[in-house]
């Protein structure tokens, strides 16, 4: 379940999105959603901060297992066979919401941009220095990427919770792989994976005007 309680490692992580990406250069769906259990995870650590952010994501989450559980499962081994099924089927709504609020492609993209931000804060925290104000890294990450699809009560109130963030160091304890400079170097080797798949879904999206579902 994708809300499912235990400690989070940033190691099953970096498990899940090295195994993301087929020798196809296809985001496979499992390893993609097992990696958003984990960080799902790491949010729920944080207190509630991030609850406007995890809320959602852990019912995108939980969307799509029930895809890749279902009866077309097949066809959603992978986001590429996903997009070929969905659009091949009129499945998604591209111009207006209509009978397909829940698509896998609409899913998907709301998962997609909140993996920006986290791409963009992770990094954020790798390559600060140990004075370094995480709410400062979190603001920027978010207007950098989700504050956009975001309603301003919601971007206020998101800003006003970053400031109670912790510091840089007690976020990479957090990570649970020891030292800070362990979680440091172990950032360094999972964000390019993470940053793999952001970029293959991107162009993936792109390709096919999926950018911007409503």
């Amino acid at each position: 379940m994708a809300g499912a309680a235990g400690a989070f490692s940033l190691r099953e992580v970096l498990a899940a999105f090295q195994t993301c990406v087929s020798e196809r250069r296809e985001v496979l769906l499992g390893p993609y959603l097992s990696g958003w259990r984990g960080l799902i995870r790491f949010l729920h650590s944080l207190g509630t901060i991030f609850s406007f952010i995890t809320k959602d994501a852990v019912a995108k989450v939980q969307i799509m297992e029930g895809y890749s559980g279902g009866e077309q499962r097949e066809r959603y081994t992978s986001l590429q066979s996903m997009v070929e099924y969905e659009l091949a089927n009129r499945l998604v709504d591209v111009q207006k919401r209509g009978g397909h609020p829940e698509s896998g492609c609409r899913t998907v993209l709301r998962l997609h941009r909140a993996l920006r931000w986290l791409q963009l804060f992770l990094e954020g925290l790798r390559t600060a220095g140990e004075d370094a104000r995480t709410s400062t890294i979190c603001t920027d990450s978010y207007n950098a990427s989700l504050a956009a699809y975001h309603p301003w009560v919601i971007r206020k109130a998101a800003t006003v919770a970053f400031c109670t963030l912790p510091s840089r160091n007690a976020f990479l304890e957090v990570m649970n792989v020891g030292t800070a400079e362990e979680a440091v170097a172990m950032l360094g080797e999972a964000l390019p994976h993470i940053s793999d798949v952001y970029d293959i879904t991107q162009e993936l999206f792109a390709q096919h005007d999926l950018l911007n579902l409503p």
